[in-house]
């Protein structure tokens, strides 16, 4: 719960959703098992990159997408996962953004986990 956005339901979530986090080979993994990771389809010379795949927990993907509207929106301390998300938002839209921002916090909560660690909010740039 040091993370910035998630609290006790969206922890708790995750913890029961994932479950075992040796399970997974790296912690990229999560992203796809949540269904947080763009569906791909390709044939030929022909490569189409589609909308989020949505395989995985449905609850636990609204909570990091929620998560991840705070800490984009609520959040006032400086970190670099919010800059990385802000800008992200200028390009391609604030939506994409959340869910590219909530598969990072995926990301992070499984290394936090296995690793024993707290979040690093980073140093802001001068």
């Amino acid at each position: 719960m040091t993370v910035p956005g998630i609290g006790v339901v969206t922890a708790l979530t995750y913890r029961h959703t994932i479950d075992d986090p040796t399970r997974f080979q790296n912690a990229a993994k999560v992203g796809a098992y949540l269904g947080l990771t763009p569906r791909r389809k390709q044939s030929g010379e022909m490569d189409v990159t589609g909308k989020i795949s949505r395989w995985g927990d449905r609850l636990l993907r609204a909570y990091l997408f929620e998560a991840a509207s705070v800490l984009l929106h609520r959040t006032k301390r400086w970190c670099s996962l919010k800059a990385w998300g802000l800008r992200l938002a200028k390009r391609s839209g604030m939506k994409k953004a959340q869910v590219a921002v909530a598969r990072k916090l995926a990301i992070i909560l499984h290394c936090i986990w296995v690793d024993g660690t707290e979040f690093e909010w980073g140093k802001q740039p001068a």
